[in-house]
C-alpha cells in the first residue's frame, strides 16, 4: 500500500512538472501572438501609408504600384502563415492541457478509492491506526493539491480558448485584407483602412 501512495506522489510530481512546462509554452505563445499583433498593426499603418501615397502620386507608373501590391501581398501571406503556425501551437498546447487534466482526474479518483481502502484497513487493524491516519493525511493533502492544479488548469484552458478565438478573428481579418488587395476592381489604387479594425 505504501508503494501505491509513493507511486501516486511521484505521478503527481511528474504531472506538476509537465504543467509548469506547459505554462512556459503558453507564455511563449502569448509573446509570439503579441509580436504578431504588432506586425499586424504595422501592416495596417503600411496600408494607410500606401493609400495616402496613392492619392498623392496618382500619376506614377503602374509598374511601381504593382510592385508595391506584390510586396504587400507577400507580407500578408507571411503573416497568415505565422498565424496558422501559432494557432496549431495553441491547439497542441490545449491538447496537452486536456491530457494533463484527464490524468489529474484519474489520479483523484484513485486517491478517493485509496482513501476508502485505507478507511477499511484502519477499521480492521487497530495496531496500524496511526500509520493509516498519516497516509490518509497525505492522500487528502495530495487530493487538495491536485484539485488546485485542476482549477489552475481549467483557468489556463479558458485563456487558451480566448486566445484561439482572437487568432481566428485575426486570421479572418487577414483573409479579408488579402481578398481586398487581390480583388478584380483593385487596378489603380489601394482601398482605405478597413472598418473591422
Amino acid at each position: 500500500m505504501a508503494l501505491t501512495v509513493e507511486k501516486l506522489l511521484n505521478d503527481a510530481n511528474t504531472l506538476i512538472t509537465r504543467l509548469k512546462d506547459d505554462d512556459f509554452t503558453a507564455e511563449r505563445l502569448i509573446g509570439s501572438m503579441q509580436a504578431l499583433n504588432n506586425r499586424i498593426d504595422a501592416m495596417k499603418q503600411y496600408q494607410d501609408d500606401i493609400t495616402e501615397l496613392n492619392e498623392i502620386a496618382k500619376h506614377r507608373p503602374r509598374s511601381t504600384l504593382v510592385l508595391g501590391l506584390a510586396q504587400e501581398n507577400r507580407q500578408i501571406r507571411e503573416l497568415q502563415q505565422e498565424n496558422r503556425e501559432l494557432k496549431m501551437s495553441l491547439e497542441e498546447h490545449q491538447s496537452a492541457m486536456e491530457l494533463i487534466m484527464k490524468k489529474y482526474r484519474e489520479q483523484i479518483g484513485d486517491l478517493i478509492n485509496s482513501n476508502q481502502v485505507e478507511k477499511l484497513i484502519s477499521q480492521q487493524r487497530d495496531d496500524s491506526k496511526d500509520e493509516v491516519l498519516r497516509l490518509l493525511g497525505k492522500i487528502d493533502e495530495m487530493a487538495s493539491v491536485m484539485q488546485s492544479a485542476v482549477k489552475v488548469d481549467d483557468q489556463q484552458i479558458i485563456r487558451d480558448q480566448e486566445q484561439i478565438r482572437q487568432l481566428q478573428l485575426e486570421n479572418q481579418t487577414l483573409r479579408e485584407i488579402l481578398q481586398v488587395s487581390s480583388g478584380p476592381n483593385n487596378t489603380g489604387s489601394m482601398p482605405g483602412p478597413s472598418n473591422k479594425y
